[in-house]
């Protein structure tokens, strides 16, 4: 899983989804760090309940059938891959870092930029898309343009 995207099937699917529901109702029940036998050998192994709610989460995602990968919080990318990612062009990533929307570091000559600045400036825009919306909703709707 090293930040490659994996794509759920429909079995993968249902049987995420199974999973997600078992796990969800078992987690409020765990302990710190609980332990779980693995049937086929009879071996137990200790998993960190953060751990869980990971797997949780990954079982979540799957029974939806979204892609997802697990990407360690520090790894930095390239500015074509944050572009990527942001689904906007090399340059226009390069406009951000210059101007300090997202922050940066070089390696020489090259910009890096960390995962967790890239999903933070992502999340960030949302929201802000998000509440853009709500009032442009509220002054149609103060305008009459919606019927109640």
């Amino acid at each position: 899983m090293n930040g490659e995207i994996t794509i759920p099937t429909k079995d993968d699917r249902l049987l995420a989804l199974d999973s997600f529901e078992t796990l969800s109702a078992s987690l409020s029940k765990l302990k710190a760090n609980p332990e779980i036998e693995i049937e086929e050998t009879e071996d137990k192994i200790k998993i960190p309940l953060v751990a869980l709610h990971l797997l949780a989460d990954i079982l979540e995602t799957m029974s939806k059938g979204q892609p997802f990968s697990l990407v360690p919080i520090h790894t930095e990318m390239t500015t074509q891959v944050a572009a990527e990612f942001l689904g906007c062009s090399r340059p226009h990533v390069v406009k951000l870092l210059e101007t300090g929307e997202i922050p940066f570091h070089t390696i020489g000559r090259h910009r890096r930029v960390r995962f967790q600045d890239i999903t933070e400036y992502k999340t960030r825009k949302k929201k802000e898309r998000e509440k853009l919306l709500i009032e442009i909703m509220r002054t149609d709707e103060e305008a009459g343009l919606y019927d109640s």
